[in-house]
Parts: C-alpha cells; structure tokens; sequence
C-alpha cells in the first residue's frame, strides 16, 4: 500500500468521542497527513463508531459506505465502542480494511503502518477490554468555540443495560496537573468554552489506571480536579457535560454555586423516575436523591440548567410504571430530557429480562416525554425573556445565521456577523422564535468582550 496523505474522519456517539478523534487527528497531522473533509476524498477513512443502540450501529456501516463512495480505494478504518464489542460484525462489512479496538486506537499509526509491511497480519486489532487500563488525554478543537476536554474513561458501574463497561473497561483518570495543563494549551488557542467529559465524569480521581507508568494519586477527586481549574487563565467558562446524581454532591453544587467560570448548568442521568425500574436497572440512587439533587441546585442557583436522560420501555416496564415516571419529572423543576427509547444489548443483564415492552409501546412513552421536554424547555426559556445574559457566538449551520449559548444553557440565534464569532457579547433576551431560540438584539450593546 502506497503511503497515504491525507485522512478524514467521521465521529458517532457522545462528547468523549469527539475529544478522542481529534487526538487520533493530531496523530496523523504529526506524521505529516493532511486533514480532509470527509466528503472530499481521502486516503485513509478513520470511523470512529459509539454503541449505545442499535441505530449507532447501522449509521457505522452508513459511514463506511459514504467513505467508499467518496474514496473507493481508500484505506478504512472502524474504532470506538462498537468496535470493541462487535469486531467481528464490523470486519465483515465491506470495506473495512482495519478495526482497532479500545486498546488499540491510540496507535492507530503502528497498525496501519504494520499492516501495509503485512498484509496477512488481520485487519481485526481488538484485545480483551482489560487491556485497556491505561488513561490517554484527549481534547477536541476545531472550527467550534468550545473544546471537549477528556479527564476520566471508562466505568465501575454494572448498570443492567449498559455495555460501556464492556467496550471502555474500567474507571480511570487523568491526573489534575495534566488535566490543567490541557486547559492551558485549549486557552492558547483561542477557545472559550470547555466542556469536561468522561463516561463517569463524578468518579474522576477514583481509577487506579496507569499514566506513562506512573499511578494518579487517589486522593484528587472530582471536587479538586473543577477547583484547580476554575483558576485557568483564558477559558471564559467550564461546562460539566454530565455526572451522576450521587456524585453530584452538595459540595460540587456550593462550588459551582459561587465558581467564576463554571457555568449554571447540570445534566444528571435519570434514566427512570420509579424506584422499581431504577432497582432492576442497578442504578445507584433512589428517585428520592434525585429530587433533592434537583431541589438543592434550584435553591443555590435558581437560574440553573438542568438536563435529564430518561430511559423508556425498559423490561417489566408497565403503563403505571410510566406514569410514575412521567409525573415524577412533570413535578421536577428540570430544564429538558434527552429520552432513550431502550434497546437490547446483548452480553448486558437486561437482555434477558423477561417481559419486554412493546417496541410500539416503547416509541409512544418516548413521544410523550419528548412533548414534556419541550413544555419544560419552554417554561425555563420564558422565565427569562427580557433580561440581559451573555452569549458565546459561533457559527450556525445556516451561514445567513449566528447562534450562541448563555451561561445557563439559553440558545439564541440572530443574523451572521463574523467578527462576533468566539466572543461573548451581552444581549437582551426579546422573544423564543419558532425554532425555540431566543432572539436578540445588539444595538443596544457596542463594546465587544
């Protein structure tokens, strides 16, 4: 195989993702690739996949069939979770030239490069999920305002329907020092805004992985890691992407209560608003936690955000099941719901579980949540029209527009001006337009931030 120049990428799935392709990216840009678009034609495809459901799985082999018609001799490469637990399924797609598992990824360049020296090697590069146990950084950064910055993978958890333990292995962390020293380099290049990400943001601190032969100390725990960066320099604002609520605690929601730069907004999975569904999904909290998780960010910061997942059709999931779970969330003082309509996965507990629901059953629960969303989504955004907030502006994939986020999670969007881009202006929150963004006004502001 002739030397590749040029690679493009294609990422599915969460924010943890997009941090770790783009450190794979700067791999190949170290090298002396160069970065395409992926519908321009590359040398070398990199699919970089989730498998949370089913459908992540099928927009895997839509991606590796876009890549072939893009490039038809390109060399592709399948990573991520999906590959991890199904490298089998994935080499038999046709195409697919190598797939590395969640070991593997982080050398992506040894194993095409031993590839193409050894065309017999196998193009399945996938280990036993304990091999990987060692904690590699990551952090995204391209033409966004905000950067995903990757400071714990993997989880301890044994929820009933989770297969991350199986495709990411253990709990474990970056270190504080390196964690702040990435906020650092982020900062340098102009970014605003970071989100923090993990697949168990909360137990950051508590892995026992090793970081260039060297364990992290265990007594820097999530707590500390948000303290140290609050002092970083540069970085207007730090986003907590999602943590658990038992590891949401009091101490964390005083912190960010009075942070200067950690902005007022959680999401805390729920995933079910019934004891019952939470016990036989191993969850590690009570609805009752959760409600006062809830109730004790609205009375430190009444202006919060609060984003839930919710989960349903899960097995033995009945109609009074729901409706426990519907009027538990209608009561809470939440902000919107990601829901998830569930899906079987195999090797986890739940699989097996009897009495499944519905899958038409399933798809109704899901619409009237997704209708609840929008009612609390709305009722949050009315509580704020006509005050002043400031706004990160960045691109919109309209290009006559511009659209942003306040501190507390406010979408607002209002005609491109390109010198606004990556930087916080005040507005005055007018209206919610029909797309259920707030327009704005700056005419009545000149200075730019």
């Amino acid at each position: 195989m002739a030397t590749p120049k040029t690679v493009a990428f294609h990422t599915l799935g969460c924010k943890l993702n997009f941090s770790e392709t783009s450190a794979i990216a700067r791999q190949f840009e170290g090298a002396g690739y160069g970065t395409v678009k992926f519908q321009e034609g590359a040398d070398i495809y990199v699919v970089n996949t989730c498998s949370v459901t089913d459908f992540a799985d099928r927009k895997c082999r839509k991606a590796v069939r876009q890549a072939l018609r893009h490039s038809p001799n390109a060399f592709v490469v399948v990573t991520g979770c999906y590959a991890q637990l199904k490298p089998k399924e994935i080499s038999e797609i046709p195409g697919v030239d190598l797939v590395l598992g969640a070991a593997e990824k982080f050398k992506i360049l040894d194993y095409i490069d031993d590839l193409s020296k050894s065309p017999d090697k196998g193009l399945v590069q996938a280990g036993e999920i304990k091999e990987a146990n060692n904690f590699v950084d990551a952090f995204s950064f391209g033409d966004r305002t905000r950067s995903f910055l990757k400071v714990q993978d993997g989880c301890d958890y044994k929820c009933s329907f989770c297969t991350i333990p199986l495709a990411r292995g253990k709990s474990r962390s970056d270190t504080v020092d390196q964690v702040v020293a990435n906020a650092h380099k982020i900062a340098e290049m102009g970014v605003k805004e970071i989100v923090l990400t993990g697949v168990n943001l909360g137990d950051f601190g508590n892995g026992t992985a090793v970081i260039e032969g060297v364990k992290p100390k265990k007594e820097a725990l999530f707590i500390d890691l948000i303290k140290e960066l609050d002092q970083v320099e540069g970085i207007e604002r730090f986003r907590i992407s999602s943590i658990e609520p038992n590891l949401c605690t009091n101490e964390v929601i005083e912190f960010v209560a009075q942070s200067n730069r950690f902005v007022p907004h959680f999401h805390i999975p729920l995933q079910s608003g019934n004891n019952k569904q939470l016990k036989e999904m191993r969850r590690r909290y009570k609805r009752e936690l959760y409600a006062d998780r809830v109730a004790t960010i609205k009375k430190l910061i009444p202006h919060c955000c609060i984003g839930v997942d919710v989960i349903v059709g899960f097995p033995n999931e009945s109609e009074e099941d729901f409706k426990v779970t519907y009027e538990f969330i209608n009561e809470l003082e939440v902000s919107y719901l990601h829901v998830f309509t569930y899906s079987e996965r195999p090797n986890t507990l739940a699989y097996d579980m009897p009495n499944a629901v519905p899958m038409h059953i399933r798809k109704e629960r899901n619409e009237m949540l997704r209708i609840l969303s929008e009612k609390k989504k709305r009722h949050f955004y009315a509580q704020f029209v006509g005050e002043e907030r400031n706004v990160l502006f960045e691109k919109h994939k309209d290009p006559q527009l511009m659209s942003g986020f306040t501190d507390n999670y406010l979408k607002v969007e209002l005609p491109y001006q390109a010198e606004l881009i990556n930087t916080l202006q005040p507005v005055r929150l007018e209206k919610i337009n029909e797309n259920g963004c707030f327009e704005v006004s700056l005419q009545k502001f000149s200075k730019l931030l």
